[in-house]
């Protein structure tokens, strides 16, 4: 079955929205525990590359970046966002996001694609690792999950293209 990638945009949002539930219900994907309005999400994602892949005529996955920082010397560099579907997770979607996501991103001029992963999300982890991400480093009890201090692997991929 074949899998486009296409932009993502506000009438995408209901679709958007409710597989970043699904990771957010997993208590893995996140540190939110609830889904945004459109505009709120809007106003904290860069406003391209923002993608989709859809299965036919259904949303199956999503991929953004969020900019790390407001200052100009971090102008090229982004937060990597990426989630699937969980009825369509383990078919390639993850990785088909995340590798058009990485060429959008450096059409933009982004040097450096940077993700913070719970250690346990194992497949987030192995998807990132296998389109050019290292791992930087463990930040240990960065934050509160409920009641729980969570760690998060940090990882990056610098761009070769980008100079």
């Amino acid at each position: 079955m074949s899998i486009e990638i296409d932009k993502l945009t506000k009438d995408d949002w209901q679709s958007v929205r409710r597989i970043y539930l699904e990771g957010i219900a997993t208590g893995n994907a996140t540190f939110e525990t609830e889904a945004p309005d459109w505009e709120s999400w809007d106003s904290t994602h860069l406003k391209t590359p923002r993608i989709v892949a859809r299965r036919l005529d259904e949303l199956i996955g999503w991929a953004a970046l969020s900019p790390v920082s407001k200052r100009q010397v971090y102008a090229g560099v982004a937060e990597v966002s990426v989630y699937v579907a969980a009825n369509a997770q383990g078919i390639g979607v993850g990785r088909r996001l995340l590798a058009a996501l990485i060429l959008e991103a450096e059409r933009s001029g982004i040097w450096t694609l940077q993700a913070g992963i719970f250690p346990e999300n194992e497949a987030s982890i192995a998807l990132h690792r296998g389109c050019g991400f290292r791992e930087v480093g463990r930040r240990e009890r960065i934050g509160k999950l409920g009641e729980v201090w969570r760690d998060v692997i940090l990882m990056e991929r610098r761009s070769p293209k980008v100079p």
